[in-house]
């Protein structure tokens, strides 16, 4: 959640910090599972579990369906446990499951064949059409600060719910899910370029949504084409 407020406040495009101890306890837990350790495997549940109910109720909105995507990425796990060939994280692996079970629900909610997953690329989907920006102040506080406030994280929360379905996925996976750009576009069927501007639009949209509950009206200055 820091990491995210940061990335909507002031630094775009940081990288999330890397976690090389917490990686490597989760290859050698898929190991032994692969291996018939359920105990391991069972590790990996209790491991998961919550990022992928939290990703997918950010994605779908419903706690139903979290749950039901939350049940289907482990039964997809335990299915294709030997598929994983550690060309990238365990907990990259397991959200990308989770991300694809997820678009399913979106596809059927909206009656789509569900089989393609791929999200279509749509015209505004470049550095030319991002918003200006309405309300512009100093935060009252620093992101490391606000992110401790749990009247804060709900406001977050509220804020990426509304976001359009295509922003909030990729606003998801990349900033709190922490996968790469590369790694959000290919579970989403996206190009790394669409992928990026999808991204600055979210934290666009939320850094507004966010300024006009926490900017300090005392230093608000007027944008540039408000004077047009």
């Amino acid at each position: 959640m820091t990491d995210s407020l940061s990335a909507i406040a002031s630094r775009p495009g940081a990288p999330n910090p890397s976690e090389v101890g917490a990686a490597a306890h989760e290859q050698e837990l898929l190991r032994r599972a692969q291996q018939g350790d359920f105990t391991a495997f069972e590790g990996l549940v209790d491991r998961f579990q919550p990022r992928v109910y939290s990703l997918a109720r950010r994605i779908l909105g419903q706690a139903q369906d979290a749950e039901d995507v939350t049940q289907q990425t482990f039964l997809s796990l335990i299915e294709h446990i030997d598929q994983f060939r550690g060309q990238s994280a365990v907990a990259t692996w397991v959200l990308r499951i989770a991300t694809n079970h997820a678009l399913k629900v979106l596809r059927k909610r909206r009656g789509l064949p569900t089989v393609a997953l791929e999200t279509s690329v749509e015209p505004e989907d470049s550095y030319a059409s991002l918003p200006h920006p309405e309300f512009i102040a100093q935060w009252k506080d620093n992101p490391a600060n606000l992110a401790e406030n749990k009247e804060l994280r709900q406001l977050l929360d509220a804020a990426i719910a509304e976001l359009d379905e295509r922003y909030r996925m990729v606003f998801v996976l990349r900033d709190i899910e922490g996968l790469s750009v590369r790694e959000t576009a290919e579970t989403l069927g996206l190009t790394e370029a669409n992928t990026k501007v999808r991204l600055l639009r979210a934290r666009l949209q939320l850094r507004e949504r966010l300024t006009r509950a926490l900017g300090d009206e005392a230093t608000r200055v007027v944008p540039d084409h408000a004077h047009r």
